[in-house]
């Protein structure tokens, strides 16, 4: 994939000769001996936006926890931005703290400190990675207020809407100045107008050029935004490409398969 945007200094620093920020080569992974993902290759260059679309349980939250070693592989290689964090079977970058600033990760089910206001919540990573108090505050307050959030910085978990949850965690992941960052399904527990406003955050995340990989099943959302579709399924790259391709024109029956049932859900 070739599609890349100019970033504006919301990533950290990286290599700009290479514009790949993540490289998945022949990546494999089981559970209790049942093959999950099954030799996938990937590659992520700055600035783009990537989808990956398929059923539930081809392996595409598998994919993307691989990605900052929250699942190990059983085989296979990551680099991210040409360094490499797993290879020959095992983790090779010692610092996983630091690998998950760089890449950090937005989940389906928010994952906030149920005891932290939200303000502390973005604080708390920030502090972890030796972030000085002020700046650590200052941050997150501008964080909050980027997602529409600055009105509810002292508000706790279970006094905010789920939309407004992903919010603060987005934030949150953005707090570390990750250069790429992966969505898990971002919306799926999400009412529709929560949707709306998650949604809303990451079209202006992707017009600033933040590099995103999204598990999503929000497939307009994935054909308005995204550079390049990953259709995944049963562990395999069955098909990917342009979306105009992938998710208008497909070329394998069996995305074709998917998409149909989507539509017939609708």
């Amino acid at each position: 994939m070739t599609a890349t945007k100019p970033q504006d200094g919301i990533t950290v620093s990286a290599d700009q000769d290479d514009p790949a920020v993540i490289r998945v080569g022949n990546l494999t992974k089981s559970f209790e001996g049942r093959p999950v993902l099954r030799g996938i290759d990937l590659r992520v260059d700055r600035g783009s936006i990537v989808s990956v679309i398929g059923r539930s349980g081809g392996g595409k939250t598998t994919l993307l926890r691989c990605m900052n070693l929250l699942e190990r592989p059983d085989g296979g290689t990551i680099s991210i931005s040409g360094e490499p964090v797993f290879a020959d079977g095992r983790q090779v970058h010692g610092d996983l703290a630091r690998l998950r600033q760089r890449v950090g990760m937005v989940f389906q089910r928010f994952n906030l400190f149920p005891h932290l206001t939200a303000i502390e919540n973005v604080v708390i990573g920030q502090r972890c990675a030796k972030v000085a108090e002020r700046e650590a505050l200052e941050r997150a307050a501008a964080l909050l207020k980027r997602v529409g959030l600055a009105h509810r910085g002292l508000a706790y978990p279970d006094q905010m809407s789920g939309g407004e949850q992903q919010r603060v965690a987005i934030a949150r992941a953005l707090a570390l100045r990750p250069e790429v960052l992966l969505f898990d399904e971002p919306t799926s527990s999400l009412d529709p107008e929560a949707t709306r406003e998650v949604l809303r955050v990451m079209r202006e995340l992707a017009a600033e050029g933040m590099t995103m990989v999204l598990v999503t099943h929000e497939i307009s959302f994935a054909r308005e935004v995204a550079d390049w579709t990953v259709y995944v399924d049963d562990g395999v790259v069955v098909e990917q490409g342009p979306p105009s391709e992938v998710l208008d024109r497909p070329a394998h029956e069996r995305t074709r398969r998917f998409l149909t049932s989507l539509d017939t859900l609708d």
